[in-house]
């Protein structure tokens, strides 16, 4: 399921282009992000809108927190991300309100937090390949909607970032110019980096606003002018955008499922699991971010790789049966007993079990309920592993384990695919060996 984040937006917003649209605030363990994200549908494609500089273009360069932009729109289910930036020309060939379509950029930012990665924790290290980082599958696509739609554009260029707010001099617009720089911005790094750190596909259409102050012959920019060839053309990005959209995943082998299977440095095939995990906002109530694993399911590699994550995790633990919490529990519980050769066991909720039974009964938000297993399931001394597809708060989880205990057995781990991480459930099964395959901030 592809899901496009827009970094940019300029006129994006508007409802006469995005389709269902609705505002959402998110958080992230680097803070809040730019700006809330709009989520909607283009084309019948879902997107999420991330303006950049705040919605009122309130945030300077330097200041914008871009790790917890990138960690948003990750985090929000984007499998995609488009870029939209202004930038000055440092070719004459390249004209005011020209589209470039960035494949190669130069850092030359100095305060800004460039990686997710500040430790290397157990020694495991991470040097992210940058050799190419904008996914040549989205250029691509970028470049023929610009040929289809009759738009002036360059098919690749090199950005050299600056960290702004104020402009070049003219001997550092010479210099980037010598360097083989073809625009200068302040936006795409560590924005680009950040994303390939993350695991997203990224790409940037650049549009130049200006000269800089290379030429002698043409005024120095100036920010009036850039808002005024910005503006002047603003609906041409959003043409672009619209039209390029619904491509993404039409186009024959470019889909979200080439980048969920990474390599690790032993050469083990790794599975990106956040983006075959669907985010679904305010649902079931507002301001709740739904993490949905039906997307995953959809995936049979994705699912196998599961199974395999959680069966390399449990054997030789001296494993005797393994029970699922209904309801999706049972899909990852089954399938993990039947490849570990183990005895399947059913907790259910209340009333669906047709034998005798033991309950224990948990706390909701408002009131209580009840699960149940059946008092023949769980012979004493029995090792049983817990599973279920999320933990939250956990009451579920924690209930579970009693049950197994009122039965005399013993409660091995308790396993999930997805931890919301803010909610703590950890803590609630404090005690209990926990392991999760993917976690999430917030609700």
């Amino acid at each position: 399921m592809v899901k496009i984040g827009i970094i940019g937006g300029s006129g994006l917003d508007n409802p006469n282009i995005l389709q269902e649209a609705c505002d959402v605030e998110v958080d992230t363990k680097y803070g809040r992000p730019s700006s809330s994200l709009k989520t909607g549908k283009i084309g019948g494609v879902e997107v999420v809108l991330l303006a950049r500089h705040g919605r009122s273009h309130t945030i300077p360069p330097t200041q914008v927190n871009f790790r917890a932009n990138i960690l948003a729109l990750k985090e929000a289910g984007c499998t995609h991300i488009i870029a939209t930036t202004a930038c000055g020309s440092l070719r004459k060939e390249i004209g005011r309100g020209d589209f470039v379509i960035l494949d190669q950029f130069i850092d030359f930012t100095k305060q800004r937090k460039i990686t997710f990665h500040e430790e290397f924790p157990g020694g495991k290290i991470v040097h992210t390949a940058m050799a190419a980082p904008f996914n040549s599958g989205l250029r691509d696509i970028l470049i023929e909607t610009c040929r289809q739609l009759g738009l002036k554009h360059h098919p690749k260029g090199t950005v050299v970032t600056i960290e702004g707010p104020r402009f070049s001099t003219k001997a550092e617009s010479r210099m980037f110019s010598s360097w083989g720089a073809d625009v200068i911005n302040m936006s795409i790094a560590p924005e680009a980096t950040l994303a390939n750190e993350a695991g997203i596909p990224y790409a940037a259409v650049a549009m130049s606003t200006d000269y800089d102050c290379l030429f002698d012959d043409v005024a120095p920019v100036s920010w009036e002018e850039v808002l005024k060839v910005f503006g002047n053309n603003v609906d041409k990005v959003v043409n672009l955008l619209v039209t390029a959209i619904p491509k993404i995943d039409s186009i024959s082998g470019f889909s979200a499922r080439d980048e969920i299977v990474k390599e690790s440095e032993d050469g083990k095939k790794v599975f990106d699991l956040k983006s075959v995990i669907r985010t679904v906002p305010n649902w079931p109530k507002p301001g709740i971010m739904f993490r949905d694993i039906t997307t995953l399911l959809q995936e049979p590699k994705a699912f196998s790789y599961v199974v395999e994550m959680f069966k390399e995790e449990y054997k030789g633990k001296n494993i005797d049966k393994i029970a699922g919490i209904e309801s999706r529990g049972f899909i990852f519980g089954a399938v993990l007993a039947k490849e570990m050769g183990l005895p399947f066991v059913l907790i259910r909720k209340k009333g669906k079990l047709p034998a005798e039974t033991v309950s224990q009964e948990y706390e909701l938000e408002y009131g209580t309920d009840k699960i149940e297993i059946h008092k023949d399931a769980i012979n004493a001394g029995e090792r049983v592993l817990i599973m279920d597809d999320l933990i939250a708060t956990a009451g579920t989880a924690k209930a579970a384990c009693l049950l197994i205990e009122k039965l005399g057995g013993k409660v091995a781990g308790c396993a999930f695919v997805v931890e919301l991480t803010s909610l703590r459930g950890r803590e609630k099964l404090a005690g209990y060996d926990l392991f999760s395959l993917v976690e999430f901030e917030g609700e």
